[in-house]
């Protein structure tokens, strides 16, 4: 017998007892079957495109929308320009500031670092001295003119308080503001017995731009 009509085959006389149950027409087993099975098994909602039309939306084309591509403001803080500056008068020194005294202490914090920063100035060593000199800050130098197309200017000597890309600002001690220009001039520093020149028309640049250019090394260095 196979297993189809072993399936469909009635139950015996004595197992209708023991179980207590009665076989069932074709007709309603079938019925049984297809009622037992529809309550069992879910359908899957995606599958049922009546019940998808009729409850859900239907999405026939979608596309992102695209990104404003106007820039956005910086929030960084913007500085002032060159003119604002000179309108502002911010690099102009008071009157009531031009004294000789009041940048004796800028002085000593100088040649503090010119010492750590040289190594201790060995005059055994000087290319190393002139090289560290090269990129060092000379605000709070004392400096002499040495040297100069302008007579007038030689022999003056102050302290640089402030130093532009083609001048310098010396306040001297009889207080009185210079303003020397580089080109054409060698100036004279000198700390602790170690005299240093420089040479104004080398010199051309702030010391910002300065402290980060590199320097070619020649048979003798003209600062």
């Amino acid at each position: 017998m196979d297993a189809e009509a072993l399936v469909r085959a009635k139950l015996p006389g004595d197992l209708v007892k023991v179980l207590g149950v009665e076989s069932q027409s074709s007709s309603k087993a079938e019925a049984f079957t297809q009622a037992f099975l529809k309550s069992s098994i879910q359908h899957h909602t995606r599958h049922d495109l009546k019940t998808m039309l009729s409850h859900k939306a239907v999405v026939l084309g979608y596309s992102r929308p695209k990104k404003d591509k106007v820039k956005r403001s910086s929030k960084k803080a913007k500085g002032l320009n060159a003119c604002q500056k000179r309108a502002l008068k911010i690099f102009q020194i008071k009157p009531e500031h031009q004294r000789y005294k009041l940048f004796l202490s800028l002085h000593e914090l100088w040649r503090q670092y010119i010492i750590d920063l040289c190594g201790g100035l060995k005059p055994t060593c000087p290319q190393f001295v002139q090289q560290k000199l090269l990129k060092a800050d000379f605000h709070g130098a004392i400096i002499t003119v040495v040297r100069s197309k302008c007579p007038s200017y030689v022999g003056t000597t102050g302290i640089l308080i402030q130093e532009f890309k083609h001048v310098f600002k010396i306040i001297t001690e009889e207080d009185r503001l210079k303003v020397i220009p580089k080109r054409s001039s060698v100036f004279a520093v000198e700390i602790n017995g170690f005299v240093s020149h420089i040479y104004g028309n080398r010199f051309e640049q702030r010391a910002s731009e300065r402290s980060a250019k590199k320097f070619k090394v020649r048979g003798t260095i003209d600062l």
